[in-house]
């Protein structure tokens, strides 16, 4: 199995997404990709079944916001202070969807322990929420409301939200690894009365959480993209196969 990196940096919502739709189309059945990337301008991604009309389109086009739709599942998410990741890897592999989003979980923790020893008490989450249910009201409109069974935390807050998709004879997941905490701003964005705004307001306060917030210091980008590479390829024992940053 070749495993390919590629950095991509920032670039813009819808570019970032069909960048991750064409791999999977890209990649053949002895290969696998890393990526990691930003987002420039920030931008609001939906999950592949929510609506548009969950997002204020015009306050987000006042304050260049950009809005679009993931190739997974999942719920509303600000990119804004975050690594993003994607992985592609094939059915072939020999690894079930859930295997896969736990391992890609435990790498993502070893990269981030060799960024700062601090981050030494993160942990996956060990219980799936009933998402149905949970996606039929307003507080399931958010990804960073709730943790998913084997999403990373961080004494109880999450840190990283993760969605899968299987498209034909592969499997892509993608994440985001919040750094600061403009994610949170997104309920500026939410067409929900007031009242829901406010309680989504005090559910991301209260079980989300991010790498600044924990260390107190400023996040160095480039040191915590080298390092996720790296635990990625300890916790897997492969070597990548750079493709350079390809935009």
């Amino acid at each position: 199995m070749i495993w390919r990196l590629i950095n991509s940096g920032e670039n813009s919502g819808p570019h970032n997404m069909d960048f991750d739709v064409q791999l999977t189309k890209d990649c053949r059945e002895d290969e696998a990709y890393f990526r990691l990337y930003r987002w420039k301008p920030y931008c609001i991604s939906l999950g592949y079944h929510q609506d548009y009309s969950d997002i204020n389109k015009e306050r987000s086009q006042q304050d260049n916001i950009d809005i679009v739709k993931r190739p997974t599942g999942g719920r509303a998410i600000l990119h804004a202070e975050e690594i993003t990741y994607s992985c592609i890897i094939p059915n072939k592999f020999g690894l079930s969807a859930r295997q896969i989003y736990e391992k890609i979980s435990m790498s993502l923790i070893t990269g981030l322990e060799i960024y700062n020893p601090q981050l030494s008490q993160l942990e996956l989450e060990k219980i799936q929420p009933d998402f149905p249910d949970l996606l039929k009201t307003d507080k399931g409109l958010l990804c960073f409301s709730t943790a998913a069974k084997n999403e990373v935390k961080f004494k109880g807050k999450k840190l990283i939200g993760s969605a899968q998709r299987r498209t034909g004879d592969f499997i892509l997941q993608h994440g985001s690894i919040l750094c600061g905490n403009y994610h949170k701003k997104i309920v500026n964005y939410v067409n929900l009365s007031e009242n829901i705004i406010n309680e989504l307001r005090n559910e991301l306060d209260n079980k989300t959480t991010d790498i600044e917030e924990i260390l107190g210091i400023k996040v160095d980008y480039e040191k915590l993209s080298k390092n996720i590479i790296e635990g990625f390829e300890k916790y897997w024992e492969i070597k990548f196969v750079e493709n350079g940053n390809t935009q």
